[in-house]
């Protein structure tokens, strides 16, 4: 726990003090809420442009480490409305930091996120291990964006955190930044709904539901493409005038290129297109071509590393209309679960699977809607074109990937959107509304008639389906101990069975995070009814949960305890060719990260 949110708290800080920074450079002198995004963006790729330098990931850390204190030593003094972020800002990061550590306090143990709804992170944590020893792997050699996974290795070198808890960290950290980062479009309104507004949007129903299934890349893009939106918006507010006012924008796409490869650019890159249309319907006046195209060849030189990795990552299997199909969906994802009302701790269930009946499913979703239409219209009057132009593109993305990708596609299409509907909704509510709150604290209102009660109302329906998402994450898998780790030394040189449960081989999907623990060696993992009574031919080793004096099979001694697991060794000399297969063969089976 605590390697978790020490690792949580240096992500946090880099980030902001990093992003501040890069902000101030550009000419700004007051604070911005678009820190968290610009800073995040910025780590994700220093981590990757020196992980593979000599000393096997330990210069990763060197250089966030560096920017991030001269960051500070830089802003110190010169920087404007320190006090009023503060005050802004601990409540929102206080809650989502709650919010995020929910299915631990659950659980009532940290481990690996979502094992129970795909096992991805199997191939996450294989290949950031390989990453950590200087070796390649199968996802380096296929173009795989692999910034985040840099971010966990300069955790792992720096502060010695585990690769596990450097993941949990990383995820923890986003649902912050997220929530902190929608402060810039909330930051002038009352505390109460301006938090509030700021938590639903960064912790939108689908955006909770990824967290719970440990897929950090999606949260990283919904964060950075709201942030990007955010990032344009306020170049032609606050920031007119200055020649790189768009640079903010620019770093953030950097940023999605290293977390998301080039797919990143479908939503940012369609958003920006979409926005130099609104944008000049509405205001009716030209682009600033100079300070755009500052901001565009920034973004060519700091991707340029990445291009040919791009191009490898376009062969990739997921990217297959025909290849992983449904993934661990049970069918197409509803669009109306992106309008954050969806009351189910499982996104994957149709209406009515769940607890609440379909109805309930229903009523919200035309309740989402109804505000979501009413959203667009006032955003295009009041000429919110960054805002909208996300919205439209995400609308783009999700039907190219209904039409002519997968469920899988098309979910995370979904997921991405979601942040952005929330603002779209919550925005003009909450300018329509003077929210008070009386000094006994008893009588809340929101002066602007219905608008303020339907906001309330919006916000707490939300916000309930969000933490709905948030408990039901699963966290383990629960049946198997990472003391398997300190059991590989000793079967590295000599094949192994492990002898696992149903529920972790059926409910839990262990089979990849057993081959994790064990990686390096030749494993079989079955069940004892599998096993029938004896190891194969060729195995050396058995492992099983249980005690000394109950081996599960006959012929064998102990080799070593590590509660609740035995480590037996085969009695009788070994003989035939083990018919285990090597760790990376298994990973490959698997399948790659969807």
């Amino acid at each position: 726990m605590i390697g978790t949110y020490a690792a949580v708290v240096a992500i946090c800080g880099a980030s902001l003090a990093i992003g501040q920074a890069a902000i101030a450079l550009c000419g700004v002198r007051r604070w911005s809420w678009l820190a968290p995004a610009v800073g995040l963006a910025l780590v994700c790729s220093i981590c990757w442009a020196t992980v593979r330098l000599p000393g096997d990931g330990a210069l990763s850390a060197v250089p966030v480490l560096v920017l991030a204190v001269g960051s500070v030593a830089y802003l110190w003094g010169r920087l404007e409305g320190g006090g009023e972020a503060l005050r802004a800002g601990w409540p929102v990061a206080l809650v989502a930091l709650a919010a995020a550590s929910l299915p631990f306090l659950v659980e009532g143990h940290f481990g690996i996120l979502g094992t129970g709804f795909n096992p991805d992170m199997s191939q996450h944590l294989l290949a950031t291990d390989r990453l950590v020893a200087g070796q390649g792997s199968q996802l380096l050699h296929q173009g795989y964006p692999l910034g985040p996974h840099a971010v966990v290795v300069a955790l792992n070198k720096g502060l010695g955190i585990g690769l596990v808890q450097g993941f949990d960290a990383l995820m923890v950290a986003v649902a912050i930044l997220a929530p902190l980062t929608a402060l810039a479009a909330f930051a002038r309104f009352k505390a109460l709904p301006r938090t509030a507004a700021a938590l639903v949007v960064g912790l939108a129903y689908v955006v909770a539901s990824y967290f719970a299934q440990g897929a950090f890349k999606e949260t990283i893009e919904a964060l950075l493409l709201f942030g990007f939106a955010l990032a344009l918006r306020e170049a032609g507010r606050d920031w007119a005038g200055l020649s790189l006012r768009f640079l903010p924008a620019a770093l953030i796409a950097v940023g999605a290129v290293y977390a998301y490869s080039f797919p990143g650019l479908v939503w940012l890159g369609g958003a920006f297109l979409f926005w130099l249309v609104f944008d000049s319907a509405a205001r009716r006046a030209r682009p600033d071509w100079p300070a755009l195209l500052l901001a565009g060849l920034a973004f060519v030189v700091l991707i340029a590393p990445e291009v040919g990795r791009m191009i490898d990552f376009h062969n990739f299997e997921t990217l297959d209309p025909n290849g992983p199909g449904l993934g661990n969906l049970f069918g197409q994802v509803s669009p109306f679960e992106a309008l954050g009302i969806w009351p189910s701790g499982d996104f994957r269930l149709a209406p009515g699977d769940g607890a609440v009946p379909a109805i309930g499913y229903y009523l919200g979703a035309a309740f989402g809607l109804a505000l979501l239409a009413h959203g667009i219209f006032r955003c295009w009057r009041e000429r919110e074109t960054a805002i909208l132009a996300a919205l439209a593109a995400a609308a783009l993305a999700y039907a190219a990937g209904r039409l002519g990708g997968t469920a899988y596609a098309s979910a995370k299409a979904i997921e991405i959107a979601a942040p952005i509907c929330a603002l779209v909704i919550l925005l003009p509510l909450l300018r329509e509304a003077d929210w008070r709150l009386s000094r006994d604290m008893t009588d809340f209102r929101a002066k602007g008639g219905r608008r303020g009660i339907v906001a309330v109302v919006f916000l707490a329906a939300a916000g309930f389906c969000s933490v709905l998402a948030l408990a039901n994450a699963p966290v383990g898998p629960t049946s198997y101990s990472p003391a398997l780790t300190g059991l590989r030394p000793l079967v590295a040189d000599g094949s192994t069975v492990y002898i696992a449960s149903e529920q972790l081989l059926a409910d839990e999907q262990g089979t990849p995070y057993v081959s994790w623990e064990l990686r390096g060696g030749r494993v079989c993992i079955e069940t004892a009814a599998e096993a029938d009574g004896e190891p194969p031919p060729g195995v050396r080793f058995v492992v099983a949960e249980g005690v000394p004096d109950e081996p599960p099979f006959p012929g064998l001694r102990v080799r070593r305890v590590a509660p609740p697991y035995v480590l037996w060794e085969v009695t009788e000399p070994v003989t035939g060719k083990s018919p285990c297969p090597l760790i990376a063969v298994r990973q490959a089976r698997q399948g790659p990260p969807r």
